[in-house]
């Protein structure tokens, strides 16, 4: 359904991006921000899905080079490069500019998401970004870091218990910094809406309250 297109910042940086378009009725735009590995196969058909429901779906390449669009969901070779390319870009501040331009392809109202680098990109979206309605962060590790980071729109948090990669102590720092926004919590690994970690009963639910907050925050009616 969807397809690779390009784009590029206000200040005129071209980036590649996944564009999956609804079919009928929209329910609003969406930027998806991926994790370390890029736009790969398992992203572009999560927005493919997520356009079936009625959004209108972006997914910017946030690192932009060798290998933003893999063919598989999880490569060791390129690992290397694109950490480097994570910590260039500080874990996703440097990439604030894709994100608004992607938010700016779309018509409003526009939410956002995104996984691991993703989620913790879409912290900074949620506290700097324009025109984004609601957000959700989905086990963002490098949100303990950006603790004074303040999101000014509706945003919720998604991480699992059994991550090993993100400790009950940095959860626990993070929340007490936020007491405000949800921060969920499921028994789960890290990555536990993609193919890696996948836990299905964990996904669904993460899923269904980031579609119930979009819901709510863009103003449409019926069921979600």
């Amino acid at each position: 359904m969807g397809e690779r297109i390009a784009l590029a910042t206000t200040g005129g940086k071209p980036f590649a991006a996944w564009h999956a378009r609804p079919r009928e009725a929209r329910r609003g735009g969406l930027v998806v921000l991926h994790a370390i590995w890029g736009v790969t196969p398992h992203i572009r058909a999560f927005c493919d899905g997520l356009a079936d429901q009625g959004y209108d779906v972006i997914a910017p390449s946030l690192l932009d080079g060798t290998n933003a669009f893999p063919e598989r969901d999880i490569d060791a070779a390129i690992l290397p490069d694109r950490l480097a390319l994570g910590l260039a870009s500080g874990w996703g501040a440097g990439a604030m500019d894709v994100v608004q331009a992607a938010i700016d392809a779309l018509d409003g109202p526009v939410h956002l998401l995104g996984f691991c680098f993703g989620g913790s990109t879409a912290w900074l979206a949620a506290a700097r970004c324009e025109r984004l309605t609601a957000v959700a962060c989905f086990y963002g590790g490098d949100i303990v870091n950006r603790i004074d980071e303040t999101p000014r729109c509706p945003t919720i948090l998604h991480f699992g218990t059994q991550d090993e990669t993100i400790s009950a102590a940095d959860v626990a720092r993070i929340t007490a910094a936020h007491p405000d926004l949800p921060a969920w919590l499921y028994p789960a690994g890290h990555a536990f809406v993609a193919p890696s970690g996948y836990h299905e009963d964990s996904a669904k639910l993460a899923m269904l309250r980031t579609l119930q907050l979009f819901h709510r925050s863009g103003g449409a009616k019926g069921e979600v």
